[in-house]
């Protein structure tokens, strides 16, 4: 099994709607414990100013709990040791000065393994949450500047060892 550091990399003509569907989708449903989850979003400022405030309130809205009710959109990770390794990543992020939670971040074990939905915002793209692998539900974005697209889609080619998958966004 290869690793997963899966990467959604906008383009400033891509429709911030789509995108904002695609991060959430691609990074929050089964909890983000698939190999095809996306963890790391390279997002060019243009976009970013028109989605984040929306991506905030849309994750913020996602209804977590049993899988019992099938409109929980979040249920619980798979087992302790993901808990507390996804829960080691959100509280490093919660401690660097790099990077900031900008929603979610919270975890309970009290009854199963639930962890918000996380976004990390980070102006180091070599944070350590753009690097590891997490297997959970954890995004990290890197908000980059509309005229170093083409390097930083080097930048995202080298940032991680190994990926499954990989999407750009693009009208363009």
């Amino acid at each position: 099994e290869t690793g997963g550091k899966d990467f959604i990399f906008a383009h400033e003509s891509a429709d911030p709607e789509a995108l904002k569907t695609a991060m959430i989708r691609g990074a929050f449903e089964y909890q983000g414990q698939k190999c095809s989850a996306a963890s790391r979003a390279y997002i060019p400022e243009s976009i970013w100013n028109k989605i984040k405030d929306s991506l905030v309130s849309t994750i913020g809205e996602l209804k977590m709990g049993t899988v019992e009710d099938f409109t929980n959109f979040i249920n619980a990770v798979i087992d302790k040791p993901a808990f507390n390794t996804i829960k080691g990543y959100i509280d490093y992020a919660k401690s660097a000065s790099d990077a900031e939670i900008i929603v979610g971040g919270k975890c309970d074990d009290s009854v199963g393994y639930f962890i918000e939905p996380t976004v990390i915002l980070t102006s180091n793209p070599h944070f350590k949450t753009m690097e590891e692998e997490i297997f959970g539900p954890v995004l990290t974005v890197y908000v980059y500047k509309d005229a170093e697209y083409e390097k930083t889609l080097q930048l995202c080619d080298e940032t991680s060892p190994y990926a499954l998958t990989g999407a750009i966004w693009a009208n363009d």
